[in-house]
């Protein structure tokens, strides 16, 4: 790996008391979502965040929720520990986005758009598959973060910018710039933080699903149709969610599905 950019992944700080938290009590089936609220509730960015998510256009809520008992109860223990990651995660990393010209909040709106679609087109699927699917795509691009920040560093960001804008091919891009695509940086930033193997596979091989380990293969396909569809440099656009239902239809999926997927997230935005 990109020597600088491996120095910065070693370099992170460790998750904070509330992530390590919501982790322990994701992993133990005895919680409840009493307990997680409880943790919640001790971290005042976190509600703001969780509020905020609760409250957008993305989820379709019917009434407006001002607490976290409701919104934690709404999303589930799942979906509300990948929520409260997915923020904490950009948080700790400090985002200049700029490189891929963005902002950190079109980053994170981004994100969550890849999390809503997968998990919207896998419970029709496979609900099982659909809530471990929601977690890796909300982080799945998390890498960009530590490659915008290589870029900035290196004075390119101005080549690199202009590039992204134009690729339909984003992982070629960065791997011509810093030797690494996304996908190899997140896995490894989630490697370091002590993820499990599992998790840290399906990103790993979600720009070559074809070459991931079989039982990881399915969970790599999807995050990669996803992030196909919902690209940071068109996402939803045109080219962009053409190309990928052609992905999906070309693996085997009912393309109709996914595309009805889509059409419910474009009115809802």
């Amino acid at each position: 790996m990109n020597h600088a950019i491996l120095e910065s992944i070693k370099s992170l700080p460790p998750l904070s008391k509330t992530i390590t938290e919501t982790q322990k009590i994701y992993a133990n089936p005895e919680s409840s979502i009493a307990d997680l609220v409880k943790v919640i509730e001790e971290d005042p960015m976190i509600i703001a965040n969780l509020l905020k998510a609760a409250n957008s256009p993305l989820y379709s809520f019917q009434a407006e929720i001002n607490n976290v008992a409701q919104a934690v109860t709404l999303f589930g223990m799942s979906m509300t520990r990948s929520i409260v990651l997915g923020n904490s995660v950009r948080k700790l990393l400090n985002v200049d986005m700029e490189p891929y010209a963005t902002s950190s909040e079109k980053f994170a709106e981004m994100a969550s758009k890849q999390a809503t679609l997968i998990h919207s087109w896998y419970k029709k699927i496979d609900k099982q598959k659909a809530d471990k699917l929601f977690l890796a795509a909300l982080l799945q691009e998390t890498g960009k973060i530590l490659i915008a920040s290589h870029i900035i560093q290196k004075d390119e960001m101005i080549t690199f910018r202009s590039e992204i804008e134009m690729t339909h091919n984003i992982p070629m891009v960065e791997k011509s710039y810093v030797d690494e695509t996304t996908a190899a940086v997140t896995a490894a930033i989630f490697e370091h933080w002590g993820f499990d193997e599992d998790f840290v596979d399906m990103i790993r091989y979600s720009d070559d699903p074809s070459n991931a380990p079989e039982d990881i293969k399915e969970y790599a396909m999807a995050l990669h149709i996803v992030k196909t569809i919902i690209p940071i440099n068109d996402p939803l656009g045109e080219i962009s969610i053409n190309i990928g239902l052609k992905t999906a239809s070309d693996a085997g999926y009912n393309h109709e599905i996914l595309e009805d997927c889509i059409d419910d997230m474009l009115d809802n935005l």
